[in-house]
């Protein structure tokens, strides 16, 4: 993983509340034993109509949506089903941060474990901003992890909460297989001094 620290981008306001995992990305592509090429299917079944062609009314069809690599999300984003799929599809069609007032649990989890940060922050202060992005007051919000900020371009600053634990993870780029190798020496050593003493009796 990339670390995190502070991140710049184009935001895509989903304004749809307990939008679970199966339709983030459906069960038909779960098939796939890798963990990139998941983006082109994301919100398929919204995304595109029928026909295969694009749906003009979903918001991440829009014109002004290319590019994004932030999305402000409703109440309950990523609830249902466990699939880790969900993450990486968001991930692998540009997104670095989710930001809504609450997630579902084992999505939220996920999204840390993959470099994706999940931001909460109160609905009310979501549902403002997504009245003043519809407006077009804004397009861009700068992340500021270390800070623990978000501010949209045309001066809004809501601050946010996070668990340190998590937040140290996410600032190293370290998942649980790099948070474990950051003691390689210490287990290296335990090996060795383990296998001395395998066969004494």
């Amino acid at each position: 993983m990339e670390p995190l620290i502070q991140h710049k981008g184009k935001v895509v306001c989903l304004n749809r509340g307990h939008v679970d995992t199966d339709q983030i990305i459906p069960k038909q592509f779960l098939k796939r034993i890798e963990r990139d090429g998941f983006g082109e299917f994301l919100f398929y079944d919204w995304r595109f109509l029928p026909s295969g062609e694009p749906n003009p009314d979903f918001e991440l069809n829009a014109p002004q949506a290319k590019g994004v690599s932030i999305m402000l999300a409703d109440t309950n984003f990523g609830c249902g089903s466990s699939r880790e799929h969900a993450v990486w599809a968001l991930s692998d069609y540009g997104f670095k941060v989710i930001i809504a007032p609450s997630f579902g649990d084992i999505f939220f989890n996920n999204s840390f474990k993959n470099g994706l940060l999940p931001i909460v922050i109160s609905q009310a202060a979501r549902d403002d901003l997504a009245a003043s992005h519809a407006r077009g007051e804004w397009n861009d919000i700068t992340v500021n992890l270390e800070e623990q900020w978000i501010e949209t371009d045309h001066g809004v600053r809501v601050a946010f909460d996070i668990d340190p634990h998590k937040k140290h993870m996410l600032l190293l780029g370290l998942d649980d297989i790099g948070l474990t190798l950051q003691y390689e020496s210490e287990i290296a050593a335990y090996e060795a001094k383990r296998k001395a003493y395998q066969y004494v009796y």
